[in-house]
């Protein structure tokens, strides 16, 4: 059983499987060793420790940023801060409440704003155009959790615009993370949105190493460009909506969906959060839910597609089948968490 993206689901950390849908592993040259203190020295002070919770849940997670600008900007990975209710971010010892600023979920891309964040480390940025298959690359990452050092992973580069499908089997969304670096190095849980860096600065950010992905043999890891992150994350900073980023928190229709969707007459919910938008609305669990603002929804990613793309507060309409057969349509005010 899987739900829509929300915080009200019963889980402890996205459950993901990951498919690797680009070529084999590329051969490296031989690197000299790395010296990954050194490499790391100007990054890690700008490194953010990211820990999430879901209080009615007891849910809690655990990730990692990079900090984009002194007054508390944070660039993080998607699913790291998916369906949190508390985001609480560490950086240089310094702890801070964050807000989402906003996601682009099919690339992974989130930026946070700590409250009352000043005067804070700023990450070098290095050149992604100057990377090459054999070059070696430290990753930084939370996974030994925020009140220990911060790992530090070596490998080399292995390969480029590389794509994974990355599924969430509690939700049953895939989304297709396209050009991606591949590296050869152990990433693990928690390192997921930290800084991937070579002797210039921040080249990339570690994705598809959450909680629950399963890396494949040999301990790759993948990485979103550092240029293409910060692009989408200037249009976050900016305000600046579109079909594939969202400024805020996700919006809530308050509905459970089965993993692999219910064929092409829509979803039958298998869960209403009593109280949500879509109990209020009159849907039930059993229903059939047919389209969302007049778009037909037969997956779970389909629905959170649409849902991405309004806010909360909005009203749209919602059309299901109830359990004796009936057509409804009803407008939905859309919740948040």
């Amino acid at each position: 059983m899987a739900y829509e993206r929300n915080p009200k689901r019963s889980c402890t950390a996205l459950l993901a499987v990951l498919a690797v849908v680009a070529a084999f592993l590329a051969p490296s040259a031989a690197a000299e060793p790395v010296d990954d203190l050194a490499l790391a020295a100007s990054v890690e002070p700008a490194v953010a420790r990211i820990d999430t919770t879901i209080p009615s849940q007891r849910a809690i997670g655990a990730g990692t940023g990079v900090v984009l600008d002194a007054g508390g900007a944070v660039l993080t990975n998607f699913h790291v801060v998916q369906g949190a209710e508390v985001i609480n971010v560490s950086v240089a010892n310094r702890s801070f409440d964050a807000d989402l600023l906003g996601y682009d979920r099919g690339a992974d891309i989130a930026v946070l704003q700590l409250r009352g964040a000043s005067d804070l480390p700023v990450a070098p940025i290095g050149d992604v155009n100057g990377l090459s298959v054999g070059e070696p690359v430290v990753a930084l990452g939370n996974a030994s959790g925020s009140g220990r050092p911060l790992t530090r992973e070596v490998g080399t580069v292995t390969g480029f615009g590389r794509s994974v499908t990355a599924e969430d089997s509690l939700t049953g969304n895939s989304e297709e993370l396209q050009g991606l670096i591949e590296f050869a190095a152990p990433v693990r849980a928690g390192d997921s949105g930290g800084p991937v860096i070579d002797d210039g600065g921040v080249v990339g950010l570690t994705t598809a190493a959450t909680v629950n992905f399963r890396m494949g043999p040999g301990g790759q890891g993948f990485a979103i460009p550092i240029d293409r992150a910060l692009g989408i994350a200037g249009q976050i900073r900016s305000g600046a909506r579109s079909d594939t980023v969202h400024i805020g928190p996700p919006s809530l229709l308050g509905v459970g969906v089965p993993t692999a969707g219910s064929g092409d007459s829509g979803l039958v919910l298998s869960e209403v959060l009593i109280g949500g938008s879509a109990d209020r609305a009159g849907l039930r669990p059993g229903d059939t839910l047919v389209s969302v603002a007049g778009v037909p929804v037969d997956s779970a990613t389909g629905l959170t597609d649409v849902l991405d793309r309004h806010y909360p507060g909005e009203s749209i309409d919602v059309t299901w089948i109830d359990t004796t057969g009936q057509q409804r349509t009803a407008p939905v005010t859309l919740d948040t968490f």
